[in-house]
């Protein structure tokens, strides 16, 4: 079986498309830093790390120190997909992703995309 084009993505080039679209929306790349250190457990530090060692999404997960448990609170279509349906771990975790950033791009409260 091939894994999907996505896992072995630089995870470095993907991010600056998730900090534009927030920009675009009026949010800040502080805010897209601040979900992903929320999702995954990573520190400031250590994102800016994967990001200038150009990590691949997979590596980025299953490196992640600490996958915060409310993630499974994230429910919604992304992609015609629902989030909370999607069998594959991996591209689950992806897809959270996808859906935190989208909800931010729509204006919605950080509370409320850290399902706080």
């Amino acid at each position: 079986m091939t894994k999907h084009k996505i896992y072995t993505m630089s995870f470095a080039s993907v991010y600056p498309h998730y900090v534009n679209k927030a920009e675009k929306k009026g949010r800040t790349k502080e805010e897209v830093d601040e979900i992903l250190r929320w999702l995954t457990g990573y520190s400031q530090d250590e994102l800016e790390e994967v990001l200038e060692k150009q990590i691949d999404f997979e590596t980025f997960f299953a490196q992640a120190p600490q996958m915060n448990p409310s993630r499974s609170l994230i429910k919604g279509v992304i992609c015609g997909v629902r989030v909370e349906e999607i069998e594959e771990p991996l591209m689950q975790e992806i897809r959270y992703l996808d859906k935190l950033i989208d909800e931010l791009a729509k204006g919605k409260a950080m509370e409320k995309i850290l399902r706080k």
